[in-house]
């Protein structure tokens, strides 16, 4: 199959989502962070949370971004040493961490944890692995205790022998979990091509949403590529790859399957590429998997902003809004709003938030993807290129 090699260019209206919901991870990690660290006698030190600037993808200093919300967060001095600046959360701020507490801990990231466990070789993941993708799963904080006890035939933590990682492993497989995102989509709302098949080709080609720019859909040359690549056969994520060459057309729409998959079972829509890379091994991924996201830009979107690298599925979004958002994603993105109107509550009465207003208008930008793809035709191999280091 002749590869279509689409170059990289900026897309406006995702870099501001990424900017956007950047800050906003920050500012409710950080809620969480303060509220289970900081007592009424002790608040929690200011140098103490300097040091997550870069986990939590902060281009300025910590005490900076805290100061910038004092409807949420509370500067004060310390009780024994007044020259030393604390942090503690105000009674919006805890209001605000509670929403977002109860909204996780009733949601349905177990089974997105199930999931993202069963498109592991071995059916477990390191803690170390598993803690960076926590706020794109929607986990609570306390997960790692917390599963195994109300999910016991599904999650179990253990050491690895001859190993220190401690890893969360999946007890059983659910069967009835194992059917993809794209396939599920495929069931509830067929396509006409759908339809036209027979009721026993259910294991046919599924074809994988495309957004190019505007143009580029209709080129013969964008068109030829893509309608060879999804008469490939379609190979769950779940699946065993086991038999697939490597190097084959096959291997890599099974390794875009895993990708859309996994990108599907995030909140947001989208993740870090260094979250990747750590399991890249577990999904059985290319050493050079960072190219897949630039080959098919219909379906990827690779962004630079922030000071670092992070994949967005670009059918996971319209018009700079979510297609079918998460109710914790909805609950972050008023959790934004108040961060930027600086409101919390009206009438002076808590119990009256903005937070389950839906007639505030949002002004985030809906600009459409502005954007332009140069095209370059290879029928042999790419040539090798070094992926970058974040």
């Amino acid at each position: 199959m002749k590869k279509v090699r689409l170059k990289w260019v900026k897309n406006r209206s995702l870099d501001h989502i990424i900017d956007r919901d950047t800050d906003t991870k920050a500012c409710c990690l950080l809620l969480e962070y303060i509220g289970r660290h900081t007592t009424a006698s002790s608040p929690i030190q200011a140098r103490n949370l300097s040091q997550f600037q870069k986990t939590l993808g902060l281009t300025i200093p910590v005490l900076r971004f805290l100061r910038r919300f004092p409807n949420l967060f509370v500067e004060s001095p310390h009780p024994r040493f007044p020259s030393v600046n604390c942090f503690s959360l105000s009674d919006p701020g805890s209001l605000v961490l509670s929403r977002l507490s109860s909204t996780a801990a009733t949601s349905d990231s177990h089974l997105r944890l199930a999931r993202l466990l069963m498109l592991c070789q071995s059916r477990s993941l390191p803690l170390s692995a598993l803690f960076p993708l926590r706020f794109d799963l929607g986990l609570p904080h306390d997960f790692t205790s917390t599963f195994p006890s109300l999910h016991p035939n599904l999650f179990s933590i253990s050491r690895r022998e001859h190993s220190s990682d401690t890893v969360m492993s999946l007890m059983n497989y659910p069967t009835d979990l194992a059917i993809s995102y794209l396939q599920r989509r495929h069931l509830e709302s067929p396509s006409y091509r759908d339809l036209k098949k027979p009721p026993s080709s259910l294991g046919a080609p599924l074809a994988f949403p495309m957004r190019f720019p505007r143009g580029y859909g209709s080129m013969n040359t964008v068109k030829t590529w893509m309608d060879e690549f999804h008469r490939l056969p379609y190979i769950s994520p779940y699946a065993d790859p086991t038999g697939i060459d490597p190097e084959s057309d096959l291997m890599e729409k099974r390794v875009v399957a895993v990708l859309h998959e996994l990108l599907s079972l995030t909140i947001h829509k989208k993740t870090k590429r260094n979250y990747i890379r750590k399991l890249r091994e577990e999904l059985v991924l290319p050493h050079k998997f960072t190219r897949i996201f630039t080959r098919y830009p219909g379906i990827f979107y690779f962004s630079l902003k922030c000071k670092t690298t992070t994949v967005v599925l670009r059918e996971g979004y319209e018009r700079g809004k979510l297609v079918e958002p998460h109710p914790l994603a909805s609950l972050r993105d008023k959790v934004n709003r108040v961060m930027r109107t600086r409101v919390l509550y009206r009438d002076r009465d808590l119990t009256k938030l903005v937070l389950d207003d839906d007639d505030v208008n949002d002004h985030d930008d809906g600009d459409d993807d502005v954007e332009n793809y140069e095209l370059d035709i290879s029928d042999g191999e790419e040539e090798d290129e070094e992926d970058e280091e974040d």
